[in-house]
């Protein structure tokens, strides 16, 4: 993970959105605190993608349980 400064984020702004696709991940410091992260949209697509499938492989393999007899009209019913 890269840091950069707030002050030479806003000044090479354009150098940091080429360094993101390489790096994939900045955070940017104000006065030593992390403020903000710019993330490569490839990283995130490729992260929610796994999730994704974890998620749906852990659904396949769990047995259903408890009892599903209530309609929609229930589910949804003002309390």
């Amino acid at each position: 993970m890269k840091t950069i400064t707030a002050a030479n984020a806003n000044r090479e702004f354009s150098n940091l959105l080429r360094e993101v696709r390489k790096v994939e991940e900045i955070t940017i410091l104000s006065r030593g605190t992390p403020v903000a992260k710019i993330i490569s949209v490839k990283s995130v697509v490729l992260q929610k993608n796994a999730m994704k499938s974890l998620l749906l492989s852990r659904l396949k393999t769990q047995s259903v349980n408890g009892s599903r007899n209530w309609t929609r009209d229930e589910l949804y019913k003002d309390s």
